[in-house]
């Protein structure tokens, strides 16, 4: 009586693990309330749930109780909102409190970055917080939760490294893990010396990061995906307690981990996107709280905004969410530079993903003899955030 079942007797199998609980059951109910409070009892301080659309089977009543069981002992709440019959990101069934994985950040950002299938549009509503998904609702864009990686699938350095799969030591003929990774190898499968692999597949790296901690919303990295930790193409590597899922630290990447920093540090102090909704209006000076700008410059249009072809974009925050100076971000995934046409403004570099930590000297100014740059050359497959040193 505890499981879900079909008329027929038969379990009902939403999780694809075999059968599902009874949410509706007063002893699951109790069962879950109890097990919370014991871990909540040990400090823990925060609880994901797998699948959790599953607890919303019987109309989001249990749901509704961790939610009030949370608020009184001050812990957060993460939902991985979908199972294998319901799809419910940014749904209402959600009370304001919970944090949702947004698996379309993932893909979108795999895509954009990875040669995949995406627009510049669908790039933006990502880094945008998803309003398309969350703010109809009136939901706050931080209840987004943005990952690249999470515990399932390739790692960060997995994800630009292997084109397929590698799960032939988890016993299954390489038949189990996801097939729809989204990933590129850069040109080799798997580890290579090749310097120029290993400088696209760094790029990326550094790039995606950089989308990710930048982002509206709430950032969900992976551990070890800061010190280029790679599971060898594992993608379903649950039942590797082994060295293909231990974090190696004699072999962390010290220069990715300092390029990490620096990225939560400009999050930190700078919040370039901030945690309440943009509308895009100007206001009384005809400037914008946001604006998305191709790299001529000029506002973007429905033909632009859905072009599937290019990769290059720009974002004018003109309202970051800490600091009065309006910032700048900027985006090419393709495998070419690009000039990227400059608004008025005295522009300065603080991220610019090519170098290895992630800082940039570049300013737009002249040397006394020379008019300040109108333009500035975005190296491929990077990711530039500038600051406007004249609006301190």
């Amino acid at each position: 009586h505890l499981y879900r079942h079909h008329p027929d007797g038969r379990y009902i199998d939403d999780s694809g693990c075999g059968n599902d609980i009874d949410p509706s059951h007063p002893y699951v109910r109790s069962l879950v309330l109890e097990a919370l409070d014991r871990f909540a009892d040990l400090g823990i301080d925060g609880f994901r749930f797998d699948l959790a659309s599953l607890l919303t089977r019987d109309g989001g009543g249990l749901v509704q109780q961790i939610t009030e069981w949370a608020d009184g002992r001050g812990v957060a709440l993460v939902a991985e909102p979908w199972d294998l019959g319901s799809y419910q990101v940014g749904a209402d069934v959600w009370p304001e409190v919970w944090l949702q994985w947004n698996d379309r950040f993932r893909d979108t950002a795999r895509a954009f970055w990875l040669g995949g299938d995406c627009t510049r549009g669908e790039l933006a509503l990502r880094l945008a917080g998803s309003s398309d998904m969350f703010q109809p609702r009136k939901r706050s864009p931080l209840e987004s939760v943005n990952y690249v990686v999470s515990h399932d699938g390739f790692t960060l350095a997995d994800l630009v490294s292997y084109d397929m799969r590698h799960n032939q030591a988890n016993g299954e003929n390489n038949r189990d893990g996801h097939g729809h990774n989204l990933s590129w190898n850069c040109g080799w499968e798997g580890a290579t010396t090749d310097p120029d692999v290993q400088q696209r597949r760094h790029r990326l790296q550094r790039a995606l990061l950089a989308t990710l901690l930048l982002a509206q919303g709430t950032p969900m990295l992976a551990a070890g995906d800061e010190l280029g930790h790679s599971q060898g193409g594992n993608n379903n590597p649950y039942c590797q307690d082994n060295r293909t899922t231990w974090i190696d630290w004699a072999r962390a990447d010290d220069t990715l981990i300092g390029y990490t920093a620096h990225l939560l540090t400009l999050r930190r102090c700078l919040l370039p996107l901030a945690d309440r909704w943009y509308t895009g209006l100007p206001d009384a000076r005809g400037r914008h709280d946001l604006a998305w700008v191709r790299r001529t410059g000029e506002p973007m249009t429905p033909e632009h905004w859905n072009n599937r072809m290019s990769r290059v974009l720009g974002a004018w925050i003109g309202v970051p969410g800490r600091g009065r100076a309006p910032l700048l971000l900027l985006v090419n995934a393709r495998s070419v530079d690009a000039t990227f046409e400059l608004p008025p403004g005295e522009w300065q570099a603080v991220l610019d993903s090519t170098q290895a930590d992630g800082r940039s000297t570049w300013r737009r100014q002249g040397d006394g003899t020379a008019a300040p740059a109108t333009s500035l050359n975005l190296r491929a497959r990077s990711v530039m955030l500038l600051r406007d040193a004249s609006s301190n």
